[in-house]
């Protein structure tokens, strides 16, 4: 299970930073809608349409992931996981 190594705050604007800056111009002509959970200290993604399955995935290949879930097309950032115990 990956354990918080970074600030909910810092982990929200460095998965925004990547998304921006990185893939947002190659996800969202054709993936508008979905969700792209981000490893923002590896900037490994993975998109899916539902944000559990892109945040599994990616902890599937990453399990030390800090994650970044955030819905393609859209202002606002989605949530950031640290862990897969959400609640």
């Amino acid at each position: 299970m990956s354990v918080r190594r970074i600030a909910r705050q810092e982990l929200g604007d460095r998965g925004a930073a990547i998304y921006t800056a990185k893939l947002r111009p190659i996800l969202e002509p054709q993936c508008r809608g979905q969700f792209v959970a981000i490893d923002v200290e590896t900037e490994d993604y993975e998109v899916a349409s539902d944000a559990d399955v892109a945040s599994d995935r990616l902890w599937e290949r990453r399990p030390d992931a800090q994650i970044l879930v955030e819905r393609i097309g859209y202002p606002a950032v989605f949530h950031a996981l640290n862990t897969r115990s959400l609640f």
